[in-house]
């Protein structure tokens, strides 16, 4: 008979697949349940982890200690986990690799050798990466009103920011003297486009410019682990996105105040504008569709899932603008109602693909973001609009509590719904 396997060696391997699940992204529930998982099928007590959103508590004892004297050991280490960055095809590796190991399919070493292929895996090339932030700027530029030009504008600015973000941005700033910079960038490039001529809509620029700085995976992670009653990661998470939507805010704004000093005036904006070109459901479909792939890109998807992922983003955008335009919703509804049916597309697409549906909703929810309403706000508090900025203000909180209230909804439905087999979500 095979031996069992050492239960520290288990834990190890556990707590490597729970490593490369937190620094990629993945939710705190689906961290603890792989690391469970792999645990439990190779003899191990369960009930041995506690995940927070960036550190991994791991012990554990085996289920019948053999040891001599019947002195019984025990296990325990603690890891400091920083998100680094977003690759979900690792979470999705990890994932498919947990439901081998349950399967009785693969060893304890080839688990740990799969394990190291899967955390040495190169990212994204650097051209697909600048590809995917400047399509996504373009995209999302016409999807919040822009017009052809506006987003060639926003496409080179999305290029040029994705260049300094990676090559300065990340290596040399703090996270948050990042943000700001990245914000203050964009915008002050976007300023420069317009002023030469290189686009009509300033505000629509901007807004396509600074969607790939939204920080849509620590808010959409803390939704969900809201949702699983895990409160202190999920309030700890959207601590974190409220903290990048604040880096955001303050880089526009410091640009409009440096523009306004140079040139004698702070720029003038009229409001919401929508261009005719970009308007009707066929190019806002498109834009949606491209904006999310471009965002598929950006958090490292397999490329097998992007269409998937803009099947979703464009799905729920149109039904959004369905139920604005022709059903005359508000549009906290109309965003609570799309953004459930984004998050139901999501899990339906995680049974045939094999992957987990945090891999879809993080980037099919994007178009709902209210990346618009935050720019208003800054724009009109910097212009001491007081008014409007309020207005625009609570429109952007209120459209973030009803993708909230979407995502939770879509959450609760039964995973026997979606899939016979447990765990898929």
């Amino acid at each position: 008979m095979p031996t069992k396997p050492d239960y520290t060696a288990v834990l190890e391997v556990a707590a490597q697949a729970g490593h490369i699940l937190l620094e990629n992204g993945a939710e705190i529930s689906r961290v603890e349940d792989i690391m469970d998982r792999i645990a439990t099928h190779y003899g191990v007590s369960s009930g041995s982890f506690f995940v927070l959103s960036n550190g991994i508590f791991t012990t554990g004892q085996p289920e019948k200690v053999r040891i001599g004297g019947g002195q019984a050991s025990t296990y325990a280490n603690v890891e400091f986990i920083p998100l680094k960055g977003i690759q979900l095809s690792k979470v999705t590796a990890v994932n498919r690799l947990s439901y081998d190991i349950a399967a009785g399919g693969v060893s304890l070493e080839e688990a740990r050798e799969r394990l190291d292929r899967i955390r040495s895996a190169a990212p994204k090339p650097f051209w697909e990466q600048m590809a995917g932030s400047a399509f996504g700027a373009a995209g999302f530029c016409a999807v919040f009103g822009g017009g052809f030009m506006d987003c060639a504008a926003a496409f080179v600015v999305g290029l040029l920011l994705h260049v300094f973000s990676n090559l300065l941005s990340a290596r040399f700033l703090s996270k948050i003297v990042g943000g700001v910079c990245n914000a203050l960038l964009a915008t002050l490039l976007c300023i420069l486009s317009w002023r030469i001529g290189f686009g009509a809509s300033l505000a629509n620029i901007i807004i396509g410019a600074i969607m790939p700085l939204i920080p849509g995976v620590p808010f959409v992670n803390g939704v969900r682990d809201l949702a699983n009653s895990d409160y202190l990661a999920g309030i700890t998470r959207l601590t974190d996105a409220m903290l990048g939507f604040f880096c955001i805010a303050l880089g526009v704004s410091l640009a409009f105040l440096l523009d306004g000093w140079v040139s004698g005036g702070m720029i003038e904006l009229k409001g919401v504008t929508l261009n005719p070109e970009t308007a009707s459901y066929l190019w806002q479909g498109i834009a949606a569709f491209v904006g999310t792939v471009a965002f598929a890109v950006l958090f490292g998807v397999d490329r097998a899932q992007y269409l998937w992922t803009g099947v979703a983003g464009c799905a729920g955008w149109v039904l959004y603008l369905v139920l604005i335009r022709m059903a005359g919703m508000s549009p906290a509804a109309s965003t609570a109602i799309s953004a459930l049916v984004v998050c139901i597309m999501s899990r339906l697409a995680a049974v045939p693909t094999r992957c987990p549906a945090q891999v879809f909703l993080l980037c099919g929810i994007f178009p709902l973001v209210p990346g618009a309403g935050i720019f208003w706000f800054t724009y009109y508090l910097t212009a001491a609009s007081f008014g409007a900025a309020l207005h625009s203000g609570f429109a952007a909180a209120t459209a973030a509590i009803a993708i909230v209230l979407g995502i939770i909804l879509a959450m609760e439905l039964p995973q026997r719904l979606f899939s016979r087999r447990k765990g898929v979500h």
